[in-house]
């Protein structure tokens, strides 16, 4: 016996008499935050270069924003689901596949788009710089990589009866050359009984297209947090790597330096030695290790 409705309509009935068009529906589309470590230019031969984070960026080629810096990304295709067309958009940009990828968030704002309503399914991608070969696509100018910065400018906490409020302003800086990007983000986290909900509001953007300065400020705090209870950095290095190089990235991706002793004693464990050296020029070889993945 088939199930009926209160209106008294099996689902077959249901489905032949509802209308989409009833309701409005956004279009929905993927934001690729793609960071990588690339290397600054090193005029002592005797150092290591110095790495720095870097997220790769496309100046938009057509409106709206003409000539601004964005994510890449684009509209999810009728066929796809949101994560298939994340990785579509993440081989056309970078021309490499089967590296980490995990969903951020999903923007929904009605008024994030000047076109029309369009929620972004954003997503992080980690990429060994070695392995890549950036092209801007279709309706793009130019793609290039621009060094991350972001800085806590002030915080603010205020007690309530249940809980709490904090705002804190980020400084987000991204810089290309002589080109600089800037924003301030204002997180917002409002603790009431067991619930605690945060809010990221763009304060200002100079340069960056949409409220991509918000999902890239969401981004580096989310790899900020994962990088110190997982192996989410393993994906940053090559193949054959350095412990030196390893605490490069942990330095880029948290914003500081850290001891080589404590480092090493903690996040040693992530890197197995292998009987090959370094052949850099101008300092000692150093033993080279590989990745230590660890599978829960």
């Amino acid at each position: 016996m088939e199930i009926r409705d209160k209106n008294g309509l099996t689902e077959r009935e249901f489905l032949e008499q509802y209308k989409p068009s009833d309701y409005e529906r956004p279009s929905v589309a993927v934001d690729m935050v793609i960071f990588t470590a690339g290397k600054c230019e090193e005029r002592n031969y005797r150092k290591l270069p110095e790495k720095r984070l870097q997220v790769l960026l496309i100046k938009r080629g057509g409106h709206p924003y003409i000539n601004k810096w964005a994510l890449p990304g684009g509209f999810v295709e009728p066929d796809e689901a949101t994560e298939q067309a994340a990785k579509r958009e993440l081989l056309e940009e970078t021309g490499v596949e089967n590296i980490y990828l995990e969903q951020l968030y999903t923007f929904s704002d009605p008024k994030r788009d000047p076109r029309m309503w369009v929620m972004s399914c954003s997503y992080m991608a980690l990429v060994d710089s070695e392995r890549i070969n950036v092209s801007a696509g279709d309706d793009a100018k130019s793609a290039e990589w621009f060094d991350v910065s972001l800085k806590k400018k002030n915080s603010e906490v205020t007690e309530k009866s249940d809980g709490f409020v904090s705002v804190t302003d980020y400084e987000l800086e991204l810089l290309k050359g002589e080109e600089v990007l800037s924003a301030v983000i204002r997180l917002t986290k409002t603790r009431t009984g067991s619930g605690l909900d945060s809010k990221y509001d763009i304060v200002e953007s100079k340069g960056l297209a949409f409220d991509h300065a918000r999902i890239i400020t969401f981004a580096v705090l989310r790899l900020r947090g994962k990088v110190t209870y997982t192996d989410i950095a393993l994906n940053l290095v090559p193949e054959y790597f350095t412990l030196t190089e390893l605490q490069q990235i942990y330095e880029i991706i948290l914003d500081r330096e850290l001891l080589k002793a404590p480092f090493r004693r903690k996040y040693g464990i992530l890197a197995e030695k292998t009987d090959n050296y370094s052949k850099d020029a101008g300092h000692r070889p150093s033993q080279l290790f590989k990745k230590k993945w660890f599978t829960e």
